[in-house]
């Protein structure tokens, strides 16, 4: 069954509710729903709901139920990304977006490969954005991953500080064999905690940007002993989340 998210908090079974423009030729042009066909929706509080149509034109939803499913991981994940070329970012928001994060944050960093301007800057937001959602309702998600402004190091940093653990994946460390900080991070967590994640850029992070990191109690970690590429690793880091948390735990 389709689900899609709505700008609307629902207040009881039985309401009619319309959806935006967008989303109503989604419906009726792609999905080709007919009278009386059901498809899920998912209001701003993040709960979910059967609607089914009543009306065409213009197009009418009844809720018909609540219900109640616990897809979200049990800690919020954000990740925090360097710059790529081509659609390497598009990718990560969409993955990363199956795979449960919480936000994702844009980084400027002295190895990007793309240089953002502001009208630039914008677009590319909205376009991930976007991105975000669809894929959110197709992973059949509660929350849509907010896409942030890009940030400079130093302001991400003031967000990573709100996570109560935060870590840099930096393939150094990796080279050196350290296999522990990532596993020791994950096992100091507890249900309703956070981590942030930094991941580079195609050309991986300044020795300064990690000293920076290291120094605001970002600590450095290897994702096993081989190399990833830039769009990898936060895939890498996130399924590991979902084992911790979601298959090992239960």
């Amino acid at each position: 069954m389709q689900r899609y998210f709505i700008n609307q908090v629902i207040q009881s079974v039985g309401e009619i509710i319309s959806v935006p423009k967008e989303q109503e030729h989604h419906m009726v042009k792609v999905m080709r729903m007919n009278i009386e066909e059901c498809c899920e929706v998912v209001d701003e509080k993040e709960e979910l709901y059967i609607a089914k149509l009543i009306q065409i034109s213009p197009l009418e939803l009844v809720i018909e139920e609540h219900k109640e499913q616990q897809v979200e991981l049990p800690i919020d994940v954000t990740i925090f990304v360097g710059l790529s070329k081509g659609d390497k970012l598009e990718t990560i928001v969409q993955k990363a977006t199956e795979l449960g994060v919480h936000t994702i944050v844009p980084v400027e960093m002295k190895r990007n490969m793309v240089k953002w301007t502001k009208d630039k800057s914008q677009k590319k937001i909205e376009r991930l954005q976007k991105i975000a959602q669809e894929a959110a309702e197709q992973s059949h998600r509660l929350h849509v991953p907010k896409v942030l402004d890009l940030m400079t190091l130093k302001e991400s940093v003031v967000l990573a500080k709100q996570s109560t653990k935060a870590l840099v994946a930096f393939e150094e460390v990796a080279k050196e064999g350290e296999a522990a900080v990532f596993v020791q991070t994950l096992t100091s967590l507890q249900k309703g905690d956070s981590i942030a994640f930094y991941f580079g850029p195609e050309g991986g992070f300044d020795l300064q940007e990690i000293e920076y990191l290291n120094s605001q109690e970002v600590h450095s970690c290897a994702l096993g002993p081989r190399i990833l590429r830039a769009e990898t690793a936060p895939m890498y880091a996130l399924a590991a989340v979902s084992y911790h948390f979601e298959l090992l735990k239960g």
